[in-house]
């Protein structure tokens, strides 16, 4: 009688995406839906950057004054018995952001302009989706509504299709290898 044994091999289920999250997320004929996208938020951030950078009130001697206004405002909406920024939310911008103005304020731009100019180029591109969503939400959590619901929503899509959605960008070059670097190497028995 013949058995058959497993050595050292360890059991591993495998999870299979429904035929829709594969067709949108695996397979690169949908890249273009996600270049599409990814080229509306990369110039939407990009534009938005490049429109601070040339504004001396969040870019240049005057850093932080526009942020100052824009945080006061949010500090404003703190009021109320359903208020639109949280305490929370508000304590952080008054004890962190408010003092350091000038400093988040050239953050701001610059994260802008890295986000917009990554998705546009297809670099990195779930990253930059992610970044440009984390900014989206922290709008939000400051009190201004405007289009950053819709531009959280398009970037949540691209960090979900992060695969296919640079695949007509630099990441289908850059990504395979950047893995060779960062993935785990062989040890040496001695």
């Amino acid at each position: 009688m013949a058995t058959t044994t497993q050595v050292n091999q360890k059991f591993q289920p495998q999870l299979i995406d429904p035929p829709l999250a594969q067709l949108l997320f695996n397979d690169i004929r949908m890249s273009w839906l996600w270049l599409g996208l990814r080229l509306y938020l990369g110039y939407t951030w990009l534009t938005s950057g490049l429109g601070k950078l040339s504004n001396p009130a969040w870019f240049g001697e005057g850093a932080g004054t526009a942020l100052t206004g824009f945080l006061k405002g949010a500090l404003a909406k703190m009021e109320g018995p359903r208020p639109d920024v949280q305490g929370w939310y508000g304590g952080f911008l008054e004890t962190m952001v408010l003092p350091n103005a000038p400093v988040w304020s050239h953050f701001v731009v610059v994260g802008e302009i890295l986000v917009g100019a990554a998705l546009i180029l297809g670099l990195f591109t779930g990253v930059a989706a992610f970044f440009g969503g984390f900014m989206n939400v922290n709008f939000l959590m400051a009190g201004t509504v405007s289009t950053n619901p819709f531009l959280f929503v398009i970037a949540t899509w691209l960090v979900l299709a992060w695969k296919t959605a640079g695949w007509l960008g630099l990441d289908r070059w850059v990504l395979p290898k950047m893995g060779k670097y960062l993935s785990p190497g062989k040890t040496s028995s001695t």
